[in-house]
């Protein structure tokens, strides 16, 4: 785009479940008393480091009391995730956009190799509608298995300019139309999603309408249900081989992901424009719009 670079490789990798946990006085030394370790998943990923300095499952709360969403209905959707991405898992349809990964099987054991992603196998349905609201006790609507899971993951993608493409004559997979980056107050972050899909659209002069398949990054059940009901968009275009409550999100390899995942809903489902939102801690989200070329 600046004419800096021809061939550009975008992507990003995260392992939550092996981010440490800090000692912050270590560095300086303890002097006197007790020490707490902190948890750097929750410090570094979850906690809102702009506004309120809370945990972001609060701010899922605060979304679903703002646009009216229930217990019921963000069960109800997370659900619908998994039983999608399981689906896409048996038709084969994420087999293209997975790389194989062979990790050790643990001492005397076969190595493993992990070709799809382990967590859409996981639905119980009676045990995701028992679980207690994880961050509001009383009346809260926000779970564990209705938000998206702890992850492990990495996506990437290669950006070529037309010139080169045509060059080392190379087949592109999809060509992209416009982008759009917005923001609102820190605690609100969970909408900025429908802040910036519409400045996406306009970027990339197509009508929402017009779009086949949406990707919205589903951190919380409740985040994909009100960028959909801000936006206008049935559900019956938004992430059809499942998201990120049944996928995972591993947070720097998400935004990544859903655009690859995107690809391959708009390869089956025979379509053609696509539209990717993700928002981000902060108050801030970014889209793309995306032809599909395949």
């Amino acid at each position: 785009m600046t004419g800096n670079a021809d061939i550009v490789v975008a992507g990003g990798a995260e392992s939550m479940s092996n981010t440490p946990h800090y000692l912050p006085v270590l560095r300086n030394g303890a002097k006197y008393g007790d020490q707490t370790l902190v948890d750097g998943v929750l410090k570094d990923g979850l906690t809102d480091a702009y506004g309120k300095k809370e945990h972001m499952g609060v701010q899922a709360e605060e979304c679903a009391s703002d646009h009216e969403f229930n217990r019921e209905q963000q069960d109800d959707y997370a659900i619908r995730s998994y039983k999608k991405a399981q689906e896409a898992q048996k038709n084969g349809w994420f087999t293209s956009e997975i790389t194989p990964v062979e990790v050790s099987g643990g001492r005397g054991k076969p190595n493993i190799k992990v070709d799809k992603d382990d967590e859409a196998k996981n639905l119980n349905e009676d045990k995701l509608r028992a679980m207690k609201p994880a961050f509001q006790p009383s009346n809260g609507t926000v779970t564990a298995p209705n938000a998206s899971p702890l992850s492990d993951g990495a996506s990437a993608l290669v950006l070529v300019s037309e010139a080169k493409l045509k060059e080392l004559n190379l087949k592109p997979i999809a060509k992209i139309l416009g982008w759009g980056d917005a923001a609102h107050k820190p605690s609100k972050f969970t909408t900025a999603p429908a802040l910036a899909i519409p400045k996406a659209l306009k970027h990339a002069k197509v009508d929402k309408k017009d779009i086949d398949a949406f990707e919205i990054n589903e951190a919380f059940s409740v985040v994909a249900l009100a960028n959909m009901k801000l936006l206008g968009v049935e559900e019956d275009k938004v992430n059809l081989h499942g998201g990120a409550v049944a996928l995972g999100h591993p947070l720097g390899a998400s935004g990544a992901r859903i655009v690859t995942t995107l690809l391959g809903v708009l390869r089956e489902k025979k379509g053609k424009l696509g539209c990717v939102g993700i928002c981000n801690g902060g108050g801030g989200a970014s889209a793309l719009v995306l032809e599909s070329l395949q």
